[in-house]
């Protein structure tokens, strides 16, 4: 049966996400895509496979993996104002890599790791530059779809089959890797050009902050409370803020709209 629930919840979510983005622009797809779309299902089956504590410990390393990710969202950003997809690719990836490296040597806690992925989101989204020109219309092969999800499925079979291996803390650092930030923003960028990938990777910065409200529920929760309601009070934390994070920038250009 976990196996049956592997290879169902992350695909769905990738499709679901896939889908939100070619209907609402990257943007959206972005925004989606900032949230723990793997990295939950992940700590769900750690936690089921070794234990609440196991899970809880890997929190810390998550929430420290999910600044890699916004680094790497920087580092395509900045890439791509020059650069076709490819060398944007590798660059980002190594970028995520060496960040990865780096907070592996660090014995981060829950709140430090908070903190750390608090400081990181603002100093890249002051950093990276704004997607402005017209975005153009894509039609996408039919295996792109199928691929996606099929990734999604064997990056948490094999994630949460070496995780023991791992250890808590590198499972954490590992499972935000942006295996399918990379394949959309990398195919984004090919079809509608740099600006619609650079919104689509400031719209993931923005979500971590959803990825942040989930994580510091569940390290804090896990331990304490039964599987079940952690993670569901972890979602819904998570879906409130992501909620927040997309009306609140239609809100201030109302008002600013309204004042000019």
């Amino acid at each position: 049966m976990i196996l049956a629930f592997k290879l169902i919840v992350s695909p769905f979510f990738i499709g679901m996400v896939t889908l939100a983005g070619r209907k609402w622009g990257p943007n959206v797809s972005g925004l989606l895509m900032g949230l723990p779309l793997t990295s939950a299902p992940i700590s769900v089956f750690l936690a089921i496979q070794f234990g609440a504590a196991f899970a809880a410990r890997s929190a810390s390393g998550n929430l420290a993996g999910q600044a890699s990710v916004c680094i790497f969202c920087l580092a395509y950003s900045l890439g791509a104002q020059k650069l076709n997809w490819f060398p944007c690719t590798i660059i980002s990836l190594v970028s995520f890599l060496v960040s990865t490296f780096i907070w592996n040597r660090i014995p981060l806690t829950l709140l430090p790791a908070v903190a750390l992925l608090g400081i990181v989101i603002c100093l890249v989204l002051w950093l990276m530059p704004r997607g402005n020109a017209a975005i153009l219309p894509i039609s996408p092969p039919r295996w792109d779809l199928p691929a996606r999800m099929l990734l999604a499925a064997a990056f948490v079979i094999a994630l949460t089959t070496f995780a023991d291996t791992l250890g808590p803390h590198l499972s954490g650092l590992i499972a935000p890797f942006p295996v399918f930030g990379t394949i959309i923003t990398a195919f984004t960028h090919r079809q509608q050009g740099a600006d619609a990938a650079t919104r689509l990777l400031r719209g993931i910065v923005f979500g971590s902050l959803a990825y942040t409200a989930f994580f510091l529920i569940a390290g804090s929760l896990l331990t304490h409370v039964t599987l079940g309601w952690t993670y569901i009070l972890a979602s819904v934390a998570a879906l409130f803020v992501s909620g927040i994070t997309f009306i609140a920038p239609g809100i201030f250009r109302n008002k600013h709209n309204s004042a000019g």
